[in-house]
Formats: C-alpha cells, structure tokens, sequence
C-alpha cells in the first residue's frame, strides 16, 4: 500500500489517517493473526472483516472472544459479539473496539475474494525469502 503522506510530521500522519479514503481505510483495519493461523497461511496480519473471530488482546476487555459483527469504517472500530455495555436506560449496545487491539484466532473463509488475497500474499512472501540469499553464521575465534 502507498503511504498516505510522505511527510514524517506526527500532525500530518494523524490528519492523513483521519482523512483517508474508505478504501485506504480498509487496509488500516489490519489485526495480526494468531500463531496457529500464522503458520497455516505464511502470513502475518489480515484485515479483518464481519464474521471472523477475534480476541481481544488490550483494554478493559482483554481475554474477551466473539465474532465480529460490523467494521466500522468511518469510526476505525469494530464491534464484537460478547463486548458490550449497557446504556443509561439498560439497553445493551456492542463497545468499539480498535481493530490493532484483537487477534485475529478463526477466519471467515467463505469468500473467494479474500482467499485470492491470502493466496497473493503467500506468493509475495514466498517470492521474497527465496530472492535474499541466506544469512550465515559468523564463525567464533
């Protein structure tokens, strides 16, 4: 993904970030994956969508787990099955949660599209340690 700015000013990086266009935002909602999901697909992060499974690593709500049942777009949040709170009133309603504090621990795989991302990203990642060469030890003494 082409960086939102090129300017290395914190105020800048903020604004970009709160500027960004919905389709740059989507990449933005990226969670790592858990290490069993990580060595099955080679990769590191997705982001994530409505109908995977999530932790929750940070916050109030660590240890948490549910499915994710909106991505919020526009606010950077996602809302979790399970994570709520209640109103005033005593209305439950689902508490936002910032997609860089979950874990990603069971994918929604039921779309072709996104197993074609997954699929180009191992390729791109296999691509790239087969053309560095290996590092080898430095011999001691």
């Amino acid at each position: 993904m082409a960086p939102l700015t090129s300017s290395r000013q914190p105020r800048k990086q903020r604004k970009a970030l709160f500027n960004a266009p919905l389709h740059k935002r989507q990449k933005l909602m990226s969670a790592p994956l858990s290490p069993e999901l990580r060595e099955k697909y080679g990769i590191r992060n997705l982001p994530v969508r409505k109908g995977d499974t999530v932790r929750v690593m940070r916050g109030t709500w660590a240890g948490h787990e549910g499915k994710v049942v909106r991505v919020d777009l526009k606010r950077m949040r996602i809302y979790i099955d399970g994570v709520t709170i209640r109103k005033a009133d005593g209305t439950p309603r689902f508490y936002p949660i910032h997609p860089s504090k979950v874990m990603i621990i069971s994918l929604d795989t039921s779309d072709k599209r996104r197993m074609a991302i997954i699929e180009r990203r191992q390729k791109a990642k296999k691509a790239l340690t087969e053309s560095q060469p290996p590092v080898q030890a430095e011999e001691s003494g």
